[in-house]
Formats: C-alpha cells, sequence, structure tokens
C-alpha cells in the first residue's frame, strides 16, 4: 500500500480519509495542518501530526490537499514545493462511483467523490475539487485549483479558469467561460461568459454588486 498524508484537517479531508479507507490502495499516515491547535489532535481517528514541514519526515508517502478554496490549495502546493516536495508526490483520489471514461483525463492530486460523471474528451487540471454528484460534458476543460460543488453541471465545450469556484447544483451553458477565481454561486444558470474575479448569482446568473473588485477568497463546499 502507498504512504498518504493529507493536508488540512477539513471536512473535505474526512470525506477523502473516508473513501481513502474504503479501499486498499493507500496506507493513511496522518494529516497536516499549520493550526497549532490542532496538532496532536485527532479527526475521525486520524492523528494531526504537526505543521507542513512534517512531510520531510515521510520521503515516501503521497499526499493530497484538501481545501476548499483553489487559491488556498494553491497556496499549500507553492508552499510544499518550496519545502523541497517534487512534482509527482501527489495523489489523485477517484472514487470508484465515479465515470472516467477514456479519452478524459484528471490532473495530479485532483479529488473526485461518489457519482461524478464525465462523458467525453473531459480535461480536469491538476488539484481540481469535485464533489459529489458533477457531471462534466463532451469537451470540457477545466484549469488547475477549481472547486465543484455537489451536483454542478457543465455542458459541452465549457472551459472553466484556474482556481474558479462553482457552487452546489450550478449549472454551466454550453461553450461558455468561468474566468479565472470567479465564483458561481449555489443554483446560479450560468448562459454567457463570467469574466474573471467576478461573483455571478441567480437564474439567469448575474454579477453581484461589487463583484468586479476581485475574486471571493477561503470559499468552502
Amino acid at each position: 500500500m502507498t504512504e498518504l498524508l493529507i493536508v488540512a484537517a477539513s471536512g473535505l479531508a474526512r470525506e477523502v480519509m473516508a473513501l481513502v479507507r474504503a479501499g486498499d490502495e493507500y496506507d493513511l499516515l496522518g494529516i497536516l495542518d499549520d493550526d497549532p491547535i490542532r496538532g496532536g489532535s485527532l479527526l475521525d481517528g486520524a492523528h494531526v501530526l504537526g505543521p507542513l514541514a512534517e512531510v520531510r519526515k515521510h520521503p515516501n508517502a503521497r499526499l493530497v490537499v484538501c481545501v476548499g478554496s483553489g487559491v488556498i490549495r494553491a497556496e499549500i502546493v507553492r508552499r510544499l514545493a518550496a519545502l523541497g516536495l517534487p512534482p509527482g508526490r501527489y495523489a489523485t483520489i477517484v472514487h470508484p462511483s465515479a465515470i472516467v471514461p477514456e479519452g478524459c483525463s484528471v490532473g495530479e492530486g485532483s479529488i473526485l467523490l461518489a457519482n461524478v460523471v464525465m462523458t467525453a474528451a473531459v480535461t480536469l487540471g491538476r488539484h481540481v475539487v469535485v464533489m459529489p454528484g458533477v457531471t462534466l460534458t463532451h469537451g470540457d476543460f477545466v484549469d488547475d485549483y477549481v472547486t465543484f460543488g455537489a451536483g454542478a453541471s457543465l455542458g459541452g465545450s465549457v472551459v472553466v479558469g484556474r482556481g474558479a469556484y462553482l457552487g452546489m447544483n450550478s449549472s454551466i451553458r454550453q461553450r461558455t467561460r468561468v474566468g479565472a477565481r470567479a465564483v458561481v454561486g449555489m443554483g446560479a444558470a450560468v448562459v454567457s461568459d463570467v469574466p474573471e474575479g467576478q461573483t455571478w448569482v441567480g437564474v439567469p446568473a448575474r454579477p453581484m454588486s461589487g463583484s468586479a473588485a476581485g475574486p471571493m477568497r477561503g470559499v468552502e463546499p
């Protein structure tokens, strides 16, 4: 079995740990988290081993970053690289019920939870988080650090930019774009391109007042 470290003691970590424990691919060593209050504690039976620097004590372990915000996931990956973590050390976690046909690709460090469906020629980047029941259809391209809330759906040939967040049960019309670090609210129906860094809500989706000022930070699924 491959040794595995979870990064961040979070709700997403609990879901990933439940998935990992149900299989026989990984030996879960514990959790890395910079919060000193969490050090030495347990999360669903897994020990919080200490801050990110503890990764140096586990040279053979794979890692998966379990933070809901893509912006924060990217920062954690940057910090781990500064600690000497080389490319190729991240685990890609895919629930056995997820459908990933031949011709689709999933980047290093990404997480696909239960009942995710990819249909044809879908590309997911690195460290993408896909919560349960998400549907990605033909020709979709999803850049690194994107987060999908449960039940989100993309029509065909949608492009989602780096670090975007799509809320629960949101839907994106075919051949549209969601810009980098944009946020699409829960249940929103996007029928036109969402500019980079904006927050769109509603049916049909429209920009929130003041959203052009910059991306929403720290959004959790």
